[in-house]
């Protein structure tokens, strides 16, 4: 680590007293203002309120604008916003405001949060020609730049965990039904999640216990897991990826009461196959009426309509097939350890161009690649925490996963947290928004 990235790094909203505290809001408010026209992580920047109490007092968070509230009618990534039929707002924003969280603003998102490469919604704030990752593309970015140091987002196939690699943030797609859905917007009720983004664990840990409602806490000193690299995985992957996920496992070895190998691919490809098809065919089953009253861009109306050629009988069919591909996947990546590593994309995050529906540079194998490591996760119920842990050849972030068997979230958070002590890659400052954040940062 040189001298200038320790003086260019976030710190960890955890370890600050309460003064600094009050510091990171004033300045998260200021950050989201003044770089909302060059990075649009904001479809609404919430009114400014009283500081509350809790043990979250002050933290300043971003929603995913999928979720009730009581400021706003959810968007959804649509013009016209989407009835959820509730005026209850989600559960999981009264635990944060009950614990005197702070919301700054409701952060932009594709459409439907259907695709994954945040594609005409929020600028990637370390090269605006380089894709966000989706769907929850405002949540990273407002996290990356500072204008948040949590946001929420939704997760039915990557959609928290490849806008960590992009942006250079840490994200958390828990177990299903630890974090509340309720009152938030189904894209595929089978997989759908909702996880927080901060730039460290540490942060994602300071909030876990309140947004699982106690269900999740991470005891300093935890015991040290076992780790398996998918090597195959590994090796499969773009060089630049490769490389920084090697060394982050060689840190790792550091952290760890023992490193194994595995080969995940195949159960990987089998797992993501099914959670496309349970996935198209919900988000049909979902949203189809949407298509019908003529709501939806032609183009993206077409990718959503793909759900209507699986019938009911093939998607109960896959939905079965996932407790013995479940059983499978315990039994050949998690016989030897208690977490397995793996890079969150096989390739470098792309161009926006390359993952942009309407492109003439589209390319449809590559935005099918941007979820093909992140998919089998949702289908078979695992949770996975996304980390930085290097820059590719272009200065674009890299990142890993660390992926459990489900219920194992604590330990998962703890290693991140623990390697994220030995590293700083979780604390830069994006290339393109140095020059407002950089001077926030030094009031700090």
């Amino acid at each position: 680590m040189t001298g200038e990235a320790k003086r260019q790094r976030w710190p960890d909203w955890a370890t600050l007293d309460r003064s600094g505290r009050g510091r990171v809001l004033e300045i998260s408010r200021e950050i989201a203002g003044a770089l909302q026209d060059t990075f649009h992580a904001f479809v609404e920047i919430a009114p400014e309120r009283p500081v509350g109490s809790g043990p979250l007092a002050g933290l300043p968070y971003a929603v995913k604008d999928m979720m009730v509230s009581a400021l706003r009618r959810p968007g959804c990534g649509l013009p016209e916003g989407v009835d959820l039929a509730t005026r209850e707002p989600a559960r999981v924003l009264r635990l944060l405001d009950a614990a005197g969280a702070n919301l700054v603003g409701f952060a932009a998102m594709t459409p439907l949060a259907y695709e994954p490469s945040g594609a005409g919604t929020a600028r990637n704030p370390w090269n605006t020609a380089f894709m966000p990752g989706g769907s929850s593309s405002g949540p990273a970015v407002a996290v990356a730049t500072g204008a948040a140091v949590l946001a929420l987002g939704s997760d039915t196939g990557g959609s928290v965990r490849i806008p960590a690699q992009a942006c250079g943030v840490t994200a958390w797609k828990p177990t299903p039904g630890l974090i509340p859905t309720d009152g938030t917007m189904p894209l595929s009720p089978s997989l759908d999640t909702i996880g927080p983004l901060a730039r460290g664990a540490a942060d994602i840990i300071a909030a876990a216990e309140v947004l699982t409602a106690g269900r999740v806490t991470v005891p300093a000193g935890s015991a040290a897991p076992a780790i398996a690299v998918a090597e195959d995985a590994v090796s499969a992957s773009e060089e630049a990826v490769a490389r920084a996920v090697r060394g982050a496992a060689d840190v790792l070895d550091g952290l760890a009461r023992g490193r194994s190998r595995v080969q995940a691919m195949e159960v990987m490809r089998q797992a993501g196959d099914e959670a496309l098809s349970v996935m198209q065919a919900e988000a049909w089953r979902c949203w189809s009426g949407a298509i019908e009253r003529g709501k939806l861009d032609p183009v993206f109306a077409r990718r959503l309509a793909k759900g209507r050629d699986i019938g009911d009988a093939e998607l109960a069919a896959s939905l079965e097939r996932r407790r013995g591909l479940a059983g499978e996947a315990s039994e050949r990546l998690f016989r030897d350890a208690d977490v397995v590593v793996l890079p969150v994309m096989p390739l470098r995050t792309p161009p926006l161009s390359q993952v942009e529906p309407g492109s003439p540079a589209f390319t449809p194998r590559t935005l099918y690649a941007v979820s093909a490591f992140t998919r089998f996760a949702n289908y078979l119920g695992l949770p996975a925490v996304a980390l930085p842990v290097g820059f590719d050849d272009r200065g674009m972030p890299v990142a890993m996963q660390l992926v459990g068997r489900p219920g194992t979230d604590a330990t998962l958070l703890a290693m991140a947290h623990a390697y994220q002590s030995e590293t700083d890659w979780h604390g830069r400052i994006p290339v393109e928004a140095g020059s407002v954040v950089a001077p926030a940062l030094a009031r700090l």
